[in-house]
């Protein structure tokens, strides 16, 4: 998931007979159920060659055990919902799910650690072999189970940090400021030393704190030339803040966040954030915690000192897409999710686990189309991994820029699937009608209610709660909304931090993040946490006993689970029947 930056017609009715499906159904559900995996807390070891491409890696269980059951005990049921009716997409969708294991999406996630091992730790776009070998070996295992592969090549802006950034007060009051506590570098920040007074742009510390600082020119109309900006995180991205403080010739920018809420409620808003520029800039620009910057914004004459050490150049990489072959005669159903790591880790949960589940689930819906003689539903489905996500949404922006207006009419919907394992789990289900109105959120486009709620029934007969996930613009389903078509998905949490509330609907760690490695070297299959992080080896030790052997290194096999069997459902119905979502945006009177 990316750090913080802030129509067409009716669908064709199918008309295929339901008799093949039920039957493979019967079959499936009979025949595979002893096949339905649970994940062991100790992994097979991984194979560690430094410079090879891997070498494809089938699912093979040794034996089979019981599927993964989220902890009774610690998460309150739903409510019982109301069972959709049997279609043929529903009985798809059923038959594909009991093909959907645990150990088959971990069997992927093992190659991802593999692969990430052999080069350098990370697979993130542009670095080193890494994302290349993730990419070799999915498209190996879509090559294998009968699928059209396209791997679609992209240039993007790399950015590195190649020696720590520095920051501290100068004057009054001297004081050497401390990352990652006190402050981080944002992805593209310019490299070199500023070194002035700090003038606060607009800032708001009065509660509530709502600000556009930075958001706009008129912003800066007494700005001194040469200062450092100091802006408020809020209302638009970072980009714009920075790039309006370049145009008034500020020599550096301090983003603080915005310090809305309250410190205990809402620590995602108050303390130090990680976030992107999306593009170059010429000046050194970092983020710094609320505390930093309301010190900064109530000392008129605070002159500090920032220097970076950075590379900014252009690198190339891609995404891999995968159709079945065939004549498409409906509309097209992408299911994504981003393929690429941050330099810092190998991304297991972030996104390895989105990337498994749907690779998983690709390959199991080719061998049941197979089992039907080769005859597909009437609505293609595409998969796709999605490079540079981590870089600021930058493989699936490639991808929607390039589509036609007749391609782009075809899509009937996306579905997208970012850190589906979190350690320390939330069912966040994306909030397409924007109902719960979320500060930085967004209403998707007419038909994303639909699935939302296809998400949230599909759970709730599962037994689960769940929680809405607003847009944000974090993840890959942003250049899709943002073009007009319908978006859905699940995730798990990223670093926001688990209210008590929400332990008591999912069970785990309350006061701990969601994922306590998001970004990180120990977002990991087999995770080496520091032996100095004393705190970060207290949380996975609650962690460990909340959870067992349901954790897998830095990942959580229950929700693993339940939303690989909600990808593979989701496939099922809506290769078959699409109608409620595209009619949804048929109909819809244009967005106030």
């Amino acid at each position: 998931m990316l750090a913080r930056t802030r129509r067409g017609g009716s669908a064709r009715r199918p008309i295929r007979s339901i008799g093949v499906i039920t039957a493979l159904t019967t079959a499936a559900l009979v025949g595979l159920a002893a096949n339905q995996m649970t994940a062991t807390a100790h992994p097979p070891e991984i194979s560690r060659q430094a410079n090879e491409r891997p070498a494809p890696a089938r699912p093979a269980p040794a034996r089979p055990v019981a599927k993964a059951e989220p902890a009774a005990a610690t998460s309150a049921p739903a409510t019982a919902a109301k069972p959709r009716p049997v279609t043929e997409g529903a009985v798809l969708g059923r038959a594909l799910a009991a093909q959907v294991t645990v150990e088959g999406v971990l069997t992927h996630l093992r190659e991802f650690q593999r692969i990430a091992d052999a080069n350098g730790g990370t697979r993130a776009s542009g670095v080193g072999r890494g994302y290349a070998y993730s990419a070799d070996y999915v498209a190996r295992e879509l090559r294998a189970a009968g699928y059209r592969v396209t791997r679609q090549q992209l240039s993007f802006p790399y950015f590195e940090e190649t020696r720590p950034t520095t920051f501290r007060r100068v004057s009054p009051e001297p004081r050497q400021y401390r990352g990652p506590d006190d402050f981080r570098i944002l992805s593209y920040s310019g490299d070199g030393v500023a070194e002035a007074r700090v003038h606060p742009v607009d800032v708001n510390l009065t509660p509530p704190r709502s600000t556009t600082s930075g958001c706009e020119t008129a912003d800066f109309a007494d700005f001194p030339a040469g200062s450092i900006a100091l802006l408020q995180r809020g209302s638009c991205d970072f980009n714009v803040k920075v790039r309006h403080a370049v145009a008034a010739k500020a020599s550096g920018a301090i983003i603080f966040n915005q310090g809305n809420g309250t410190p205990t409620a809402n620590r995602d808003r108050f303390e130090t954030f990680g976030g992107t520029l999306q593009r170059s800039f010429s000046i050194p620009a970092i983020a710094v915690s609320y505390a930093v910057g309301a010190e900064l914004a109530g000392s008129p004459r605070a002159r500090v000192r920032i220097e970076t050490d950075t590379r900014s150049e252009t690198r190339t990489t891609e995404n891999v897409l995968a159709d079945l072959p065939g004549p498409a005669e409906g509309r097209t159903v992408i299911v994504g999710a981003h393929l690429d790591s941050v330099p810092e880790g190998p991304g297991i949960n972030d996104n390895g686990s989105g990337s498994a589940g749907v690779l998983e689930v690709a390959v199991r819906y080719a061998e049941l189309i197979r089992k039907t003689g080769g005859a597909a539903p009437p609505n293609p489905v595409r998969f796709a991994w999605w490079g540079a996500e981590e870089t600021g949404l930058l493989g699936s922006q490639h991808y929607v820029d390039g589509l036609t207006p007749a391609q782009k009419r075809a899509i009937a919907l996306y579905l997208n699937f970012d850190m589906i394992g979190s350690p320390n789990y939330e069912l966040g289900v994306y909030d397409g009608d924007n109902s719960d109105a979320r500060e930085g959120t967004s209403r998707g486009p007419a038909g994303s209610a639909q699935i939302e709620t296809f998400f949230r029934s599909f759970l709730a007969e599962r037994g689960q709660k769940s929680t809405p996930s607003g847009f944000d613009g974090r993840s890959d389903y942003g250049p899709f909304i943002a073009k007009g078509i319908p978006a859905g998905g699940i995730d798990t949490g990223a670093e926001g931090v688990k209210s008590k509330s929400a332990a008591e609907l999912f069970g785990g760690v309350p006061g701990v993040a969601f994922d306590p490695c998001y970004h990180q070297a120990c977002d990991a299959l087999t995770p080496k946490p520091s032996s100095t992080d004393r705190a970060k080896k207290e949380i996975y030790r609650k962690l460990a006993v909340a959870y067992g052997s349901r954790l897998v290194g830095n990942v959580n096999v229950v929700p693993v689970d339940l939303i690989s069997d909600a990808i593979a459902t989701a496939v099922g119905q809506y290769a078959y029947d699409v109608s409620d979502v595209v009619g949804a945006a048929a109909s819809a009177s244009p967005a106030p």
